[in-house]
Formats: structure tokens, C-alpha cells, sequence
């Protein structure tokens, strides 16, 4: 298989969130915005089902404007704001109809760092350019504008470059601002690169 190649939308529709959410860790994720390419290596995610997962925004069926996206086939973006401040990214997954996402917490900038910088306005290359989901939109230039954005074009896209991170550097733990789902809080649906210093500090709160 030649590398690089972006990530088919097959990737995206397969039936376990959990999954995606851990082979995503070492895929590349990048946008290009007036000819602008920005991007780097996932370091951090965090998968949600809306089958099972009182964390998930569309839990039980719930659907609402912020949530209808959800329901459309993988291979799209759900982005929504949160303290009215950070847009957040996440990727639809899993067949119509079936609401499951997994949200981009952190990746390893690799292109376009000065245009990243400049975004999140900051002097020097340090993990607060994009350890965070919060930090990694503001970096790559994503807002809610770019809700429902198929990633198979060519502004925001996924993409496997040939890295190959072995089980045992794949860490899995608890999600982060996650209390309220009850016991599905405790569930180890977050996925982060061991040792990278580019996953988020954030500690879930119990």
C-alpha cells in the first residue's frame, strides 16, 4: 500500500467507535485553507456511541440541530463550541443512522507551525500550540463554519502516512469532562500516544 494516502471513507464507517478512536492514534490530520496546508501527527482521542454511552451528545436517539449530523455515514465533521469560546472537532463514524464520533483531542504538529503559532498566538513551538481539542481547532483554523464538512475533500482531511504505533504505546483511559454519563464516565474510551509530550493535561474528574 503506498503511503501517504488519505483515509477512506470505509475507515470512518466501520460499526466500533472504540476502534476507530484507537487506530486513529499515528493518522494524520490536516486542513488547507487559502492554499494554507496545517496539520500533524493524532496524539489523543476520545470515542462516544450513541447506542451506549451516556457521554454522547445524541445518547438514547437524541437528536437536535447541534446532533442531526451525527446520524449521517462516517466520514463527516461534527463541530460544535463549548464555553462559547473552543470549537471542538469530531469525526462521524459508524453507517446512517447510527450517531457515533470521536473527538480529536491533541495531535503533534508537523506542517504549517508558523501558521499554527500565528493562529493561536504563541512565539514558540510548546505544547499548548496543540495539546488540547480546544487548541487543536484554533490551530488548524476549524470552527462550527466547517460542521457537516465531508473529510474526503481536500479542506479538512485524514490521512495514513505509514505510522505504525505498536499496542503497547497506545495508552487507554478515562474521557475528560465526562462526570455527569454516570457509570459510562468510567469507561476507557480515551486513546493518547505514551510519552508524547503532545497529549492534553487535562485530568478527568471523578
Amino acid at each position: 500500500m503506498p503511503f501517504p494516502q488519505k483515509l477512506p471513507a470505509a475507515f470512518y464507517t466501520r460499526p466500533d467507535v472504540v476502534t476507530i478512536a484507537r487506530d486513529l492514534i499515528g493518522k494524520s490530520f490536516y486542513t488547507c485553507f487559502d492554499g494554507v496546508l496545517t496539520g500533524g501527527m493524532v496524539v489523543e482521542t476520545e470515542a462516544y456511541s450513541g447506542l451506549n454511552d451516556a457521554a454522547c451528545h445524541a445518547h438514547l436517539g437524541r437528536r437536535t440541530k447541534r446532533t442531526q449530523i451525527m446520524y449521517e455515514p462516517g466520514g463527516v465533521a461534527y463541530v460544535y463550541l463549548i464555553y462559547g469560546i473552543y470549537s471542538l472537532f469530531n469525526i462521524v463514524t459508524n453507517v446512517a443512522g447510527t450517531a457515533d464520533a470521536v473527538l480529536i483531542r491533541a495531535i503533534e504538529p508537523t506542517e504549517g507551525i508558523e501558521e499554527m503559532q500565528l493562529r493561536r498566538g504563541l512565539s514558540k513551538v510548546e505544547p499548548r500550540l496543540t495539546a488540547g481539542p480546544g487548541l487543536v481547532t484554533q490551530a488548524l483554523g476549524i470552527s462550527t463554519r466547517h460542521n457537516g464538512i465531508d473529510l474526503s475533500g481536500n479542506e479538512i482531511w485524514f490521512e495514513d502516512r505509514g505510522v505504525q504505533v505498536p499496542e503497547d504505546q497506545i495508552v487507554a483511559g478515562l474521557r475528560v469532562g465526562v462526570a455527569y454519563a454516570g457509570a459510562d464516565a468510567l469507561l476507557p474510551w480515551r486513546f493518547s500516544l505514551k510519552g508524547s509530550r503532545w497529549v492534553s493535561k487535562a485530568k478527568p474528574k471523578y
